[in-house]
């Protein structure tokens, strides 16, 4: 099976049922526990609201600053319970579908994100990553260096700006969970009940907003909540981008897309620190994320640890995911993402 996978990732032109045996191995772990799923939960939401109590305890006893301190922890435990209502969005944290609808709504209010929404889109992302012919839902923009070149001086402009670091990974992030998600505009197919989840969501945030305000203060709320917002948003961006922007990644027009070579060539197994993969959900395991989206984050560890084959991918380090940042434009040439700078000296 290993040189299956191998010749996978290095052409193109493998036929599909000679992954029937990987397939069958990761079967094997796409049950949820429903005692691992309620213990992760649990345990997450436990420790989010103990780390938002100790902000305020810090801010009243010690100072503003003790608080901003918590913030980071706060805001990527706030990361972990996103990953929790990613799962339910793929019906992958319980058996019954229902219950991870109940589920991903709930966590969707603390998250700012209108769960049905974004389900849809990010089905999307799935059925089309990497396809060069189905860009434009639940993923990041990414043009062709044609494409690019193809814009006036004013379109270059603002894609260089959308594409610049302090966009993409901060004022980008807090706007897409802060604003963007508030409005039900550009909803594919012009959907009402993905609209819906847009205006229902923004409801229930107004209650949770007012709920705490009336408890601690609208300004004292804000103060807490606005910076653990900005980390978590920053960091699952972060997270999203370094999955499937790296420079080897695989884009393919829609004649030569495979949804296998997508997840095994397109998507990497980003290598962190024990704490840091406990705290985004395990989901630097993305490319069995993609090849079996059923598989719930708990398990992905051990089925990476389990099915060797799988560990023949793109392995991103944190500095090698630094490197990564700089990179834009996709070179059908040379089937590889590069800088605005790789491309001046062309």
């Amino acid at each position: 099976m290993s040189d299956k996978l191998s010749q996978i990732i290095d052409g193109d032109d493998v036929p599909l049922d000679q992954l029937s045996d990987l397939k069958h191995a990761l079967r094997t772990y796409s049950t949820p526990s429903i005692r691992d799923s309620l213990t992760q939960l649990g345990v997450t939401v436990g420790l989010f609201t103990l780390s938002l109590i100790a902000m305020y305890a810090l801010m009243i006893n010690i100072g503003y600053w003790a608080a901003l301190v918590v913030a980071v922890p706060a805001g990527l435990l706030l990361v972990r319970i996103f990953i929790i209502q990613h799962d339910c969005g793929h019906y992958s944290f319980f058996r019954q579908k229902w219950a991870c609808d109940v589920l991903g709504r709930v966590l969707g209010i603390v998250t700012l994100t209108p769960y049905l929404w974004w389900k849809r889109d990010h089905d999307w992302h799935h059925a089309t990553s990497g396809n060069l012919d189905k860009r434009g839902y639940g993923d990041i923009g990414t043009l062709t260096v044609a494409e690019y070149m193809a814009l006036g001086n004013t379109g270059k402009i603002l894609y260089r700006l959308y594409r610049h670091p302090a966009v993409l990974f901060a004022i980008g992030p807090v706007y897409q969970f802060v604003l963007r998600q508030r409005l039900a505009i550009n909803i594919r197919n012009r959907n009402r009940s993905a609209a819906a989840s847009v205006h229902w969501t923004n409801l229930a945030v107004a209650l949770m907003i007012a709920g705490l305000s009336a408890l601690i203060g609208f300004v004292t709320f804000l103060k807490l909540w606005l910076p653990v917002i900005a980390v978590s948003s920053c960091a699952g961006v972060w997270m999203f981008f370094i999955q499937h922007q790296f420079e080897g990644t695989y884009w393919r027009r829609d004649q030569n897309w495979s949804f296998e070579q997508a997840a095994l060539k397109g998507c990497s197994y980003y290598k962190l620190p024990l704490l840091l993969e406990w705290l985004t959900g395990y989901i630097g395991y993305h490319h069995i994320h993609h090849l079996a989206s059923k598989i719930p984050n708990y398990k992905l560890k051990s089925c990476f640890e389990n099915v060797p084959t799988l560990r023949h991918v793109t392995t991103l380090n944190l500095w090698d995911s630094l490197k990564c940042a700089r990179l834009a434009l996709w070179d059908e040439d040379e089937q590889r993402l590069i800088a605005f700078t790789d491309l001046a000296h062309a």
